[in-house]
């Protein structure tokens, strides 16, 4: 996925959940977050961010701010192999982003249908998908494969490893446990991390700030849900899966 402009700022303050004060061309604005989350070790005083410009939008006199925040540079505390001397590193924290890729992604696949918003129990799970099997010797009709797959963002990382979720997540913990109940009635099931962070392979479940979640994930590992890690290309203007490991 790609935005359509970009501008740089310099982050100053986040008053709340949904806004932050940034410097935009010498004049302090206040934008929108497109990320609830508390993103506390990226969003620090000074740090430069990246933002959506809706100025010249069609539409642009129905918001209620002219930027949104979608990416920032982290300042590596250490300078880790992983990231080639870099000092900064960009990450995408665009919480609508990951949902978006992966409906990319999943064009590309082979599947032969997709829906998003898939209401199963209790939840809404991000995506649902069919693939149709060999027909059968007895009916001779074909069957229906079917998917579910639940999509997280991941903007944490340490040492080039990412980690998951940044805040506690009963919302998470609750769609692991449908997802492991949906394997018990047939359907083949994904948590697929979307790794906002370039070069990070792997996520592994932030057990000092949500151990729930960690044991939900092994328990919904043992019952057949399969753990995708989406890693991406992250650019100012840019978020687009690479490479997939398992």
């Amino acid at each position: 996925m790609r935005y359509e402009k970009i501008v740089k700022g310099i982050f100053k303050d986040r008053p709340n959940r949904f806004i932050a004060h940034v410097e935009i061309e010498g004049k302090l604005e206040t934008v929108h977050v497109k990320n609830t989350g508390r993103c506390k070790e990226l969003l620090i005083p000074g740090c430069t961010v990246i933002l959506e410009d809706f100025r010249d939008r069609q539409g642009f006199e129905n918001r209620k701010t002219k930027f949104d925040l979608i990416a920032v540079y982290k300042n590596l505390d250490q300078i880790h192999p992983l990231y080639k001397n870099h000092k900064f590193l960009l990450i995408n924290m665009d919480s609508q982003a990951p949902n978006k890729v992966v409906a990319e992604w999943l064009a590309l696949q082979d599947y032969d249908f997709v829906k998003t918003e898939f209401t199963y129990g209790n939840s809404r799970v991000d995506f649902y998908m069919e693939k149709k099997t060999t027909a059968s010797e007895k009916s001779g009709a074909h069957q229906k494969q079917k998917f579910l797959m639940e999509v997280k963002g991941c903007t944490l990382e340490k040492n080039g490893i990412g980690y998951f979720p940044d805040a506690p997540t009963e919302r998470g913990v609750k769609h692991l446990k449908e997802l492991a109940a949906a394997v018990e009635h047939g359907y083949q099931c994904y948590l697929a991390f979307v790794i906002q962070v370039p070069g990070v392979k792997t996520v592994l479940p932030n057990i000092e700030n949500h151990p729930e979640f960690g044991k939900a994930l092994e328990e919904a590992k043992k019952a057949g849900v399969e753990v995708l890690f989406l890693q991406c290309i992250v650019n100012e203007d840019e978020l687009k899966i690479d490479s997939v490991y398992k």
